[in-house]
């Protein structure tokens, strides 16, 4: 029995990539957490040079673009 991924979107306001990330997750299906790092100091330190950010069960898995036969593939080996 396959255990349900964790996945996170770390995204900021006013980013189209970000917008695109998000398209790809939904259209997959997946279920998500979406982290807004606009104003947090830390999360924008680590994350805003490489938006957006999907990490699956922790591990950063896509930083830019999200491929979305890549995400299925991701999804499907955890």
């Amino acid at each position: 029995m396959a255990c349900i991924p964790s996945v996170t979107l770390y995204h900021a306001q006013g980013c189209h990539l970000c917008d695109r990330a998000r398209d790809v997750l939904d259209r997959v299906g997946v279920s998500y957490e979406s982290v807004d790092i606009t104003g947090d100091d830390v999360l924008e330190e680590r994350y805003r040079e490489w938006l957006p950010v999907v990490e699956i069960d922790g591990a950063r898995a896509f930083v830019y673009y999200v491929d979305e036969a890549a995400l299925r593939r991701k999804l499907s080996q955890t």
